[in-house]
């Protein structure tokens, strides 16, 4: 791709979060929140085909109630919050190898992690953010959970006002599409399309809630987290017409930011 051929990798930041809902269970909502959410499932309902019938109201499944369907409120950002934040970087070193620079922040201070990662990629305003449907969740879920918190928006987020085109975020998920609006493509689909291997992973998307909430086990779910910008970043380069870079050449900075400051 020529959009991806005059960029400079080096000058990307390529990110991922990992989200849960706001408390442990439904129970734990204060109460305007479960009316709130109630109004939520209401859509929710509706997408999945619930529908009553000659003005009778249809008995409701399970799966459809206000407590079952809580279980996805980490995806939205008003009823959930981020508790991993993983963001890699290319850069070259001495010899001119490249290298992949991995930092991940995580915790149960939202409020925290996020100011650390805006603190951190606010020391470089012109580089671009790259994400796998990075457009459609991770950037705005991100811009809203940090106005949340009260946070300022770090440069690359703070878009509003911008017409699309001006917005210089790269979604690997989008480049795919070429223009084709009718379908989602996992980023486990195109690794295996482009043969970029993925480590079998002992968790999904899915069980990150359960491993947060019952395990307590954040820095599992950092290192799921870290696996798949390395597959975002690798991606990006077969767009680009490149060799992926190996394992040998990630370099994980969780001990120290000074990797992804370094110019």
């Amino acid at each position: 791709m020529r959009l991806l051929r005059d960029l400079k990798l080096d000058e990307i930041f390529v990110l991922d979060i990992e989200t849960v809902p706001c408390v442990g269970c439904h129970d734990d909502l204060h109460e305007m929140l479960k009316e709130l959410w109630e109004h939520k499932c209401h859509a929710l309902r509706r997408e999945k085909g619930w529908i009553s019938h000659h003005g009778h109201i249809a008995p409701l499944p399970d799966e459809l109630h206000a407590a079952e369907l809580f279980g996805q409120a980490g995806i939205y950002a008003e009823f959930g919050r981020v508790v991993c934040i993983s963001v890699g970087r290319f850069r070259y070193a001495a010899d001119g190898a490249l290298r992949f620079s991995v930092k991940s922040f995580y915790g149960h201070d939202e409020r925290e992690l996020l100011r650390e990662f805006s603190a951190v990629i606010s020391h470089r305003p012109r580089f671009r953010l790259c994400g796998h449907n990075g457009k459609e969740f991770d950037f705005p879920y991100l811009s809203r959970r940090l106005l949340i918190n009260g946070l300022p928006l770090p440069p690359h987020l703070d878009t509003a006002g911008q017409k699309p085109w001006e917005v210089p975020h790269l979604d690997t998920m989008e480049l795919w599409k070429f223009g084709d609006r009718k379908s989602f493509t996992s980023l486990s689909l195109l690794a295996a399309m482009f043969g970029i291997p993925t480590p079998k992973d002992d968790i999904q998307g899915k069980d990150v809630a359960r491993v947060y909430y019952e395990e307590n086990d954040l820095p599992r779910i950092a290192r799921y987290c870290q696996k798949d910008i390395i597959t975002t970043a690798r991606l990006l380069q077969k767009f680009r017409g490149d060799e992926p870079f190996p394992d040998e050449a990630v370099v994980y900075a969780d001990a120290e930011t000074a990797a992804l400051r370094r110019a």
